[in-house]
């Protein structure tokens, strides 16, 4: 797949972001073909290039190289009054312009479709913020872990008797950062239309909490509380858990009745299905505790790879990975979910491929830029010449 195929080919997009949220909505612009120019401070640039422990040179980490492929880099301060006329020359020729800062810094900043549409009546422009732009809580910083607090995540994951646990990874940070991305193309295929754009806006905080689903419509309309179920079990389904296998753990889900009946013909105990306690899925449900500890005690006789080559292809099964296992595992180079790219401190940077598909090929990756390497290439595009983009240097503003 050229880059000239991609969907997103032709349409640029400028990104005033930082961190991890907005980087990685905007990477997914970048991979499918959207000419995604990151605006960064001058010197220091994104926070995400300084964060360790793993680097490829002083100021270019590995985290950063997660959440920035396919993108150019553009140093700019967009506090003076040179940055602002150059942010303002650059809105001309592009589609939208996005932003992940604090609530309140937009405005002042001068990226809202307020200020900016009268450089481009179509520019569509997109903020992600910690807790949105039109609130008391606007000048508030935030963060995934907080969000994961405040939304209840924190109350609904981990053992009954453990403390309140956050998820693994930053997985608001990503759906916020996912869900601008919908926003921004829903705007963006709109102006293409009308030829006038808007804001869009989402914020961590609302992204968190919409995540609760089921257990939100739950509790708001029958007062349910779900509560932590032991051995990451399904909260109203079981068989549904994990359980302890000879050398670990093998996660089993038996959704649905037909797969409680296979699990009990394949692991060679079909008495359990005339089992009394256990004929329902209410049966089963009522029965959790019990069950649980005759399945430990079938399981805990064979390996974890036993359980799944039994169980694998008729019905749900895994094996519970380690972060090393997991990218280890072969059937991700079978996908193709491993990509291999060519940075200049090293030639064959093992980054992951974006999951999504086009005409059944996965979506090309290049490295994340350098701090401000495109910086001269953006500026003459256009249209500075090469003396006014030495004076920017000169006094700092890129």
């Amino acid at each position: 797949m050229t880059a000239n195929t991609l969907p997103l080919a032709g349409f640029r997009v400028l990104s005033a972001e930082q961190y991890g949220a907005g980087p990685y909505g905007t990477m997914f612009l970048a991979q499918m073909g959207a000419d995604v120019i990151k605006i960064e401070p001058p010197k220091a640039g994104d926070t995400a290039r300084a964060v360790g422990p793993h680097y490829l040179r002083q100021g270019e980490s590995l985290y950063f190289q997660s959440f920035n492929l396919n993108k150019r880099s553009l140093t700019l301060d967009l506090n003076s009054a040179d940055g602002q006329e150059i942010l303002h020359r650059l809105v001309k020729t592009s589609d939208a312009v996005v932003n992940n800062l604090r609530g309140d810094l937009p405005d002042r900043i001068g990226l809202t479709y307020e200020k900016l549409s009268q450089f481009n009546p179509a520019v569509v422009c997109a903020h992600l913020s910690a807790y949105g732009r039109d609130n008391e809580r606007a000048r508030w910083p935030g963060y995934d872990y907080l969000m994961q607090a405040e939304a209840g995540w924190l109350a609904l994951t981990g053992e009954p008797d453990a403390p309140p646990t956050r998820a693994g990874l930053s997985l608001v940070d990503f759906m916020t950062g996912t869900m601008m991305t919908i926003g921004l193309l829903g705007a963006l295929v709109d102006a293409q239309r009308t030829g006038i754009g808007r804001d869009v806006d989402v914020d961590l905080l609302s992204a968190a909490v919409h995540q609760m689903s089921y257990p939100a419509v739950w509790y708001m309309n029958e007062g349910d509380v779900t509560a932590r179920v032991a051995r990451s079990a399904h909260p109203s389904v079981t068989p549904s858990q994990m359980f302890r296998a000879a050398d670990g753990w093998v996660f089993v889900m038996a959704q649905l009745p037909k797969f409680w009946d296979i699990l009990v013909e394949r692991i060679g105990h079909p008495e359990l299905a005339s089992d009394a306690r256990f004929v329902t899925p209410a049966d089963r449900l009522a029965n959790r505790d019990i069950l649980t500890d005759l399945l430990d005690g079938i399981f805990s006789t064979q390996p974890v790879v036993h359980w799944v080559d039994l169980l694998a292809g008729h019905m749900p099964v895994s094996p519970v990975f380690g972060l090393d296992q997991a990218l280890d595992n072969p059937y991700l180079e079978t996908t193709g979910m491993i990509d291999t790219v060519s940075h200049p401190d090293r030639p064959e940077m093992r980054v992951l491929a974006n999951p999504i598909r086009m005409n059944g090929e996965r979506l090309p990756n290049r490295a994340a830029p350098l701090l401000g390497a495109d910086t001269e290439t953006v500026l003459a595009e256009a249209g500075f010449d090469a003396a006014e983009i030495a004076s920017f240097k000169e006094k700092g503003v890129v």
